[in-house]
């Protein structure tokens, strides 16, 4: 059995600051672990990695962004961002909020038996101006790459891909339809990644709503579980029924997102 854990920690530091990554770690006991919005460069961050071999793919803009692999099994490799050619075919180029590829937010692992991809979605903005990046390059490029990966080993991915796909994975639907994390442009995003055979391991295991991953700062959200799924491990379908579990772990704090984990008997 293997189990892989994903966080948006937003803010490696401060879930360190706050002395909440060590004992989650100790308590969960991680195989891999993969982590989104670190925002600090390598050199900035100092936990302790025991038994644990580390790959921080930071953005150029300090302090943003960024993204990690920490696994006790040694990757056979990695690889940082999209490929050139998935970048220029599906021009990647960004908008005016700066260059995607130059933000750290794809880390890709080859292990024995399967690809494990994770990813930080750009966020669409309050005002949507980032959906023509999400729906024509971004979103189009990652299930690309993934489908890529794919044709060697299958493939797992997971991360804090920004949108909740239905209306079972955030506690408010109608009053937040069509604003950022749930457009329709998100929504069909996500909805590729299934019709291209990935599995949302998650629905493999429980139906209906009240399973969130993200909470406001506000209103006491998170205490009244009024939250948002944007957080996901998908699998390859190659990989379905080796499954044996997917959790969200809301008990563990320290950051605006939870841990989320699947369990493979590979």
């Amino acid at each position: 059995m293997i189990k892989i854990y994903s966080w948006n920690v937003n803010g490696i530091r401060a879930v360190m600051n706050k002395n909440l990554f060590v004992p989650f770690m100790e308590a969960e006991q991680p195989d891999i672990l993969c982590l989104q919005e670190t925002k600090a460069q390598p050199e900035q961050i100092d936990i302790p990695l025991d038994g644990y071999e580390a790959v921080f793919y930071s953005a150029v803009k300090k302090g943003y962004s960024g993204t990690a692999v920490l696994s006790k099994e040694k990757p056979l490799q990695t690889v940082f961002g999209f490929p050139e050619h998935i970048i220029k075919g599906l021009n990647v180029s960004g908008d005016v909020y700066g260059d995607p590829n130059l933000e750290g937010r794809v880390i890709a692992a080859e292990f024995e038996k399967f690809w494990l991809v994770t990813v930080y979605t750009p966020n669409a903005k309050d005002d949507l101006s980032r959906i023509p990046l999400r729906h024509k390059q971004w979103d189009p490029a990652f299930l690309a790459y993934c489908k890529e990966l794919e044709k060697q080993k299958p493939v797992v991915f997971c991360g804090d891909l920004n949108v909740a796909h239905t209306e079972d994975d955030l506690a408010n639907p109608k009053p937040n339809r069509g604003k950022k994390g749930f457009t329709d442009e998100e929504r069909s995003g996500f909805q590729n990644f299934l019709d291209a055979g990935f599995v949302d391991t998650l629905r493999m295991f429980k139906q209906g709503n009240g399973y969130y991953t993200w909470w406001s700062h506000f209103a006491k959200a998170r205490d009244r579980n009024v939250g948002w799924r944007i957080d996901y491990f998908l699998v390859s379908e190659a990989l379905k029924g080796k499954v044996k579990d997917a959790a969200i772990h809301a008990q563990v704090f320290g950051s605006d997102h939870c841990p989320i984990s699947v369990t493979l008997d590979i």
